[in-house]
């Protein structure tokens, strides 16, 4: 438990339980904001971790096979180490979220970051290929396990009447470490390729200050003090009510994430092989690709505030579903015909402008479930999606030609239009529809 005393615990703990009256930003208590900041910064570095790889993921995996860059094996094992990280990914939300439940969210939000900056970092010691899938996978454990647990900190702690705007700033965390990785990228062009994930350790320094200063939501501490006598586990996801919740954000959560990141994996190895690219130089490349990141993850940015804005109007479930057809949309008229690299980019805009959509599933998914199961529910559900992400990413790389990853990427925008479907039969969170008819 983080060093802060009995007596602070109960004042930030009875400030807490009135931060559904708070209605200014200078109102809100220390407690607050250090929660707010540390799941920031775990946020921030989750995008770091993130794109270190796909960012040099075709070359580097060329390298460790001793093939050309263009090798058919290349996009295969790519695809498995993307794969493999995506599947830690799931088992991480749902390993963590248990662990969250039962430790508290401080305590295991520090346990996470530790994970994915540690085995990140040790990505630089890969000699073969399935090294390098074992070390993203571990890694990946983490990042799951932080979603969850940030979210859940976050739902908790904060204003239910402000978790639209919370959501949108939570993302841009993520958006502000992608770029990171696009900056690092691009400084460390010149250098071999495996240098970017030297990069990946900076997040293990922040785990002291959340150690002290981050204290557990009172919420969670009042929750578990009531049920001593019946710990939930994963199974009841699945008993009562809740079942039907599980299944459809299951559901909604798996086809979106698919979708998703088919695109984001691809789309970079599609653009490093375009035939007009052919003559460039490994470091304009390099460099391309890090500018095409950026302008995807600075319209994700927008996006995020503009689902939130919109949300905050019709709702989450509407906005979700909205904003699936419209990736759809997009992903279609990018890729349903081959275009030049110079018009793929302009593309990049409203792609990224859909992917403001997953930031409501940071607010969003935790208040769906009771306190003791929600970052086991929120992690469950929202990582269970990426096993089949991790399948999709390998199954969509099957139709790719040498070179060109345009149709993995057009096939796999399909799985939006069923995940729009999906998000319509869910429920806005109870606590909120409460506080409404109150």
């Amino acid at each position: 438990m983080p060093e802060t005393t009995a007596s602070e615990i109960a004042k930030d703990g009875n400030r807490t339980s009135r931060s559904l009256e708070v209605e200014r930003l200078r109102d809100v208590s220390p407690s607050q904001w250090r929660s707010g900041i540390a799941a920031w910064l775990g946020w921030t570095f989750d995008g770091l971790e993130l794109h270190l790889y796909t960012l040099v993921a075709t070359p580097f995996v060329a390298e460790l096979l001793n093939v050309d860059a263009k090798d058919n094996a290349v996009g295969y094992y790519g695809s498995l180490i993307q794969g493999a990280f995506l599947l830690g990914w799931a088992l991480g939300g749902g390993l963590f979220g248990w662990i969250g439940d039962r430790l508290g969210r401080s305590q295991t939000l520090v346990l996470t970051i530790l994970t994915y900056a540690l085995f990140t970092g040790g990505s630089y010691f890969a000699a073969t290929w399935w090294h390098l899938l074992i070390f993203r996978f571990l890694a990946a454990l983490g990042i799951g396990g932080e979603w969850a647990v940030g979210a859940a900190l976050l739902s908790e702690t904060w204003p239910r009447r402000w978790r639209h705007w919370i959501a949108a700033v939570l993302q841009t965390g993520v958006n502000l470490g992608i770029i990171t990785a696009m900056i690092a990228g691009h400084i460390l062009s010149n250098f071999p390729y495996r240098a970017v994930f030297l990069v990946g350790i900076l997040p293990a320094l922040i785990v002291v200050w959340i150690r002290r200063a981050v204290p557990e939501s009172q919420e969670w501490y009042e929750a578990r003090s009531r049920g001593q006598s019946h710990q939930p586990g994963v199974l009841d996801l699945f008993r009562g009510k809740i079942r039907r919740t599980t299944a459809l954000t299951i559901l909604v959560c798996g086809f979106s994430l698919s979708g998703h990141w088919a695109f984001m994996f691809w789309f970079l190895q599609h653009l490093r092989n375009l035939p007009e690219l052919a003559a460039w130089t490994r470091p304009e490349m390099t460099r391309f690709a890090s500018q095409a990141m950026i302008v995807v993850v600075a319209a994700s940015t927008a996006g995020n505030f503009v689902a939130a804005s919109v949300a905050r109007r019709i709702g989450y479930r509407r906005t979700i579903a909205a904003g699936c057809v419209l990736y759809f949309l997009g992903i279609t008229a990018a890729y349903g015909t081959p275009l030049s690299h110079v018009s793929l980019a302009w593309w990049f805009v409203p792609i990224g402008m859909c992917q403001g959509l997953f930031a409501l599933f940071t607010m969003y998914l935790p208040p769906l479930f009771p306190t003791l199961l929600r970052t086991t529910g929120a992690g469950f559900c929202y990582n269970i999606g990426r096993i089949v992400a991790a399948c999709a990413t390998v199954f969509f790389g099957l139709f790719s030609k040498v070179g060109d990853h345009r149709l993995a990427i057009l096939y796999s925008g399909l799985l939006f239009l069923p995940a729009a479907v999906l998000a319509m039969q869910l429920t806005e969170p109870p606590d909120e529809l409460a506080h409404e008819r109150q």
